[in-house]
């Protein structure tokens, strides 16, 4: 086996297959090589198996970059609407959920079906548990790049490095993408974990621990963002889209900052409680806006509780402060075992924005999450994916 192809495209996931067909539907012989069993795994496993697939409301704004223009020219000639039109043309029903994410109605493994038969139809071949052992450069134009793999040697004179980000090592990732990288030149920036839980030590995890399971709306703030949504309670910390949003931002020593009463003036709420009902606790007050076990532990470390004829104004507004300002203080988060996403990766001052072709090496390309590029939870990773994964395949 082996042979002679125009574009070898290392990664078979989502921007690797969305590169393949666009190069194939110009003309181009391509080859993608995988090194697990399966392409898309992360596809499949995406929004709970049914897949978030875009999101309606992708801007560069929803993005995380050392330099937040690069993503602007790729998001513009590639957007949601495009994607979808190949969902809708494949006969794929889906659904928009919250805040413009959009589902597969079934199931994820539609979407590599798709991603799939488009590769068919253009010609692309697909080689799966195939690991590249040594990749040369070599001086001829048209062998450019020489991939020997334990399927065979491969030459072609473009190489699109589209092998992910370090995030869920059970699913096959690896740093493959930033050697690669590194190899020929290019500066990798600091990479961590994005969009995953937090976890808690000392005080807090103590107190909040067997309230595992609890979810009440939180407004999360850190270092100048803040995401509104759900929080929910874990044995070793806190979990939830507004913690995985907030958790791109916030790294260890970070302030964390929740309003437990998003919406809602605390202060304002707390006098007209007083008003209202004067004889009824703090605490049974708070359980009626958020889930009662979640408002008892509040009370019982972090406020007093007593009937609300008792706070005088001063008393007031300290709980309110707390209420609308809770500190929470994190440990670390839960690493790349279950981020979504990896912050950080090949610097993007050394790729073109409008093609992804390096600045560095003629021929070699940088698509995806191995790219300095990182999006906010709901599907903004995914038209990443398609869109850096367009400019290439229409590049090479």
């Amino acid at each position: 086996m082996g042979g002679h192809y125009d574009v070898i495209i290392v990664g078979g996931g989502a921007a690797g297959l969305m590169c393949a067909l666009t190069a194939g539907h110009r003309g181009r012989r391509v080859l993608v090589i995988e090194h697990a069993n399966r392409v898309g795994k992360k596809i499949l496993m995406s929004g709970g198996g049914r897949c978030n697939f875009t999101n309606t409301g992708a801007t560069p704004a929803n993005y995380l970059s050392a330099n937040p223009h690069f993503c602007k020219s790729a998001l513009a000639r590639y957007t949601p609407w495009h994607f979808i039109d190949m969902v809708e043309r494949h006969g794929i029903a889906y659904h928009e959920k919250e805040l413009g994410q959009l589902f597969c109605d079934e199931s994820s493994k539609l979407i590599v079906k798709m991603l799939l038969d488009e590769c068919a139809a253009a010609g692309v071949r697909v080689e799966t548990s195939c690991s590249i052992e040594k990749l040369g450069h070599g001086d001829s134009d048209e062998a450019r790049f020489r991939v020997h793999t334990t399927r065979g040697n491969f030459s072609a004179p473009s190489l699109v490095v589209a092998s992910g980000g370090l995030s869920i090592p059970s699913m096959g990732a690896t740093g493959f993408g930033y050697e690669l990288a590194r190899q020929f030149g290019h500066a990798v920036l600091p990479t961590r974990a994005g969009l995953v839980p937090l976890t808690l030590s000392g005080k807090h995890q103590e107190r909040l621990a067997d309230l595992s399971g609890v979810a009440l709306p939180v407004t999360a703030r850190c270092n100048g963002a803040s995401f509104s949504n759900f929080m929910l309670v874990t044995h070793r910390g806190v979990s939830g889209p507004s913690i995985l949003q907030i958790s791109s931002f916030w790294q260890p020593g970070d302030d964390l900052r929740l309003d437990l009463l998003p919406g809602h003036d605390a202060l304002e709420t707390l006098q007209q409680w007083q008003r209202d009902r004067p004889a009824a606790e703090l605490k049974t007050m708070l359980g009626e806006v958020m889930p009662k076990r979640f408002a008892q532990r509040l009370c019982e470390h972090w406020l007093t509780s007593r009937p609300m004829k008792q706070y005088n104004a001063p008393q007031l507004r300290e709980i309110a402060a707390v209420l609308s300002d809770w500190a929470l203080v994190a440990s670390g988060t839960e690493g790349y075992r279950t981020a979504e996403v990896t912050l950080g990766g090949v610097d993007t001052d050394e790729v073109s924005s409008s093609t992804m072709q390096s600045r560095r090496v003629p021929g070699l390309y940088f698509i995806g999450e191995v790219v300095d590029v990182t999006g906010w939870l709901g599907g903004y990773n995914f038209q990443w994916a398609w869109a850096s994964g367009h400019a290439a395949g229409n590049a090479v």
